[in-house]
């Protein structure tokens, strides 16, 4: 009996590497086309919704709903095989069938605002993009009903005037910038400027259509309750694709009073701040005031301090909020000067920075600036003492590389009178404001926001005594790989409640077990999706079958036998 020479071992290698080559790149690509085209009955429609490498609108397409510069096409990211622009919710049925034949990663893409760039890339390629650009309808039932049907695909600023369309007094409580897509805005929760009155976005969905990983449609009956529950504030794209989402609207006044008041530290900034920690979570719930802190030039000297902006809406007029003011927060020295009464939509745009602008902006998609932009988030339950804040000033001013805006939004009303367990949101009773922390760049390179990147996660060691802790509570909107990423699928339930547990509290374990009941093989998965248990995408998932890779394996193998024969 022989030992296999070199020379065929040369050979095998070579083989594989062949085949290898050969099986995943254009085989694929063309055994997945053939696929969707069995999808699409209307040949003419192909060319509408299907975007290869090959074709001259892919990379406008792939980039059209990118908004962070680091995510490009033109630096060195994975890009997908194909980008689908559905018409249809069979062409999404489409698209998760032929994946999952053909071993491919789905990327659900709304508004494209994922912080990790998560619905444009992959760090488990070979993946397809699903864009919902094209669901973006928006459904006002009856005024009287005061709900909506609203596509995934719509963007907040979008609903935001459909809504101001059919009445003056009716509202949603989501976020501010008007470019986020309602897909993922909704499925992770949905913080906005009225959710001390009414909850986040997730509290006031009331249904849902959703296409699972068999490419059945349902809706909240259909589904159950459990799965329905996930994906308000569990992020949908561990379940499914979410097409629709139906929304309870809210009444709001005709006209509503807003403020930004801005105060250094040669303006009392630091008692100011640290009153504010105890007023703005217990404060009339129809008032919620934000604090952003930034370096800025001082108003006695001119030097750099520290500056604090106090944003706020108020649900009533200003005759109602200045006593209001004076009674729980005469710190903060509110005129009547500062206040500006307008209307429910225009302040929308106030609140945007794009205040005086026509409503109609509101409707642009891609009208914020591109940036690179990294942030990350925490939760805070104790107030920070003043000790403590002059300790995060003196941080901010010595280590400006580290930080560019703090944004703390405080919590309390209607957020703390849910139960933590009510939604996958679990940042409740308990929890006095949220903080963000954001560093961007524009035009100055990719190696200037690296050193950001590096300075931010600094900072954010930084502030670990003044937050939460066991887990140290994260928002998963203001999604952070830092906190741990799926191993390739393979991520365990141990692994996963790493960041699971941080994002999600007690409500991770029930997420798991919903997971497990419909996606047992997790064929929806991301970087930081819902783990099943007892399995993973590449153990037990759905793999591309290479019939050509599996008959050189079996002639590599017979000539191996032979030689040891010999």
């Amino acid at each position: 009996m022989k030992t296999p020479n070199a020379s065929l071992i040369l050979l095998a290698i070579s083989l594989l590497s062949l085949i290898s080559r050969a099986t995943s790149a254009d085989d694929t690509h063309e055994s997945f086309l053939q696929c969707l085209s069995l999808h699409f009955p209307d040949s003419n429609s192909i060319s509408e919704v299907i975007y290869t490498p090959r074709n001259s609108s892919y990379e406008s397409v792939l980039q059209s709903s990118i908004r962070m510069e680091q995510f490009l096409p033109s630096f060195p990211n994975p890009k997908p095989l194909v980008i689908i622009t559905p018409l249809l919710e069979s062409h999404i049925q489409g698209a998760i069938s032929c994946s999952k034949q053909h071993g491919m990663q789905i990327r659900v893409r709304s508004g494209g605002h994922d912080y990790e760039g998560l619905s444009s890339i992959s760090y488990q390629a070979p993946f397809v993009i699903v864009d919902l650009v094209n669901f973006r309808s928006i459904t006002i039932d009856d005024v009287g009903n005061s709900t909506a049907w609203v596509q995934a695909g719509a963007t907040i600023g979008e609903l935001y005037h459909a809504i101001a369309k059919k009445s003056p007094t009716l509202g949603f409580p989501a976020g501010v910038c008007p470019t986020v897509g309602v897909g993922g805005h909704f499925s992770g929760g949905g913080y906005g400027m009225m959710s001390r009155n009414y909850g986040i976005a997730a509290d006031n969905i009331i249904d849902a259509r959703l296409i699972d990983a068999n490419g059945r449609i349902m809706n909240r009956e259909s589904m159950g309750e459990d799965l329905f529950w996930a994906i308000r504030g569990g992020g949908g794209a561990s379940f499914g694709v979410i097409t629709a989402w139906r929304i309870q609207l809210l009444p709001v006044p005709e006209n509503v009073t807003v403020f930004m008041v801005f105060r250094d530290l040669e303006q009392n900034a630091t008692k100011i701040v640290h009153r504010w920690q105890y007023v703005s979570g217990k404060i009339d719930k129809k008032l919620l005031i934000r604090l952003f802190l930034r370096r800025a030039r001082s108003s006695r000297d001119g030097k750099i301090t520290v500056q604090a902006s106090f944003v706020a809406l108020y649900l009533g007029g200003i005759d109602t909020l200045l006593p209001l003011m004076q009674r729980s927060f005469p710190e903060l020295g509110l005129v009547r000067s500062d206040c500006t009464e307008m209307s429910y939509i225009r302040s929308t745009l106030y609140l945007a920075g794009m205040n005086g602008m026509p409503l109609d902006i509101l409707l642009n998609r891609t009208w914020s600036l591109m940036s690179y932009f990294k942030g990350k988030s925490d939760y805070v339950t104790e107030p920070i003492s003043k000790t403590g804040l002059k300790s995060i000033w003196k941080r901010l001013l010595e280590h400006p590389e580290e930080m560019n805006e703090m944004q703390f939004s405080p919590f309390g009303g209607r957020l703390s009178e849910v139960s933590e367990s009510a939604t996958p949101f679990p940042h409740r009773a308990g929890t006095l404001y949220s903080i963000h922390y954001a560093v961007w760049s524009y035009e100055r390179g990719k190696s200037v926001f690296d050193g950001q990147v590096r300075g931010i996660r600094r900072f954010h060691s930084f502030m670990t005594p003044y937050v939460t802790k066991n887990p140290r509570s994260a928002y998963l909107n203001y999604r952070d790989l830092d906190l741990g990423v799926n191993n390739k699928g393979n991520t365990s339930y141990e692994q996963a409640s790493i960041w699971g547990l941080k994002y999600y509290g007690i409500n991770f374990k029930r997420l798991v077990h919903v997971k497990t009941k419909v996606d047992p093989r997790n064929f929806f998965r991301n970087e930081q999706s819902i783990p099943p248990v007892g399995g993973s995408a590449l153990s037990h998932g759905y793999s591309n079958e290479h019939p050509k890779l599996f008959l050189i394996c079996m002639i590599i193998i017979y000539i191996f036998q032979v030689q040891l024969i010999i």
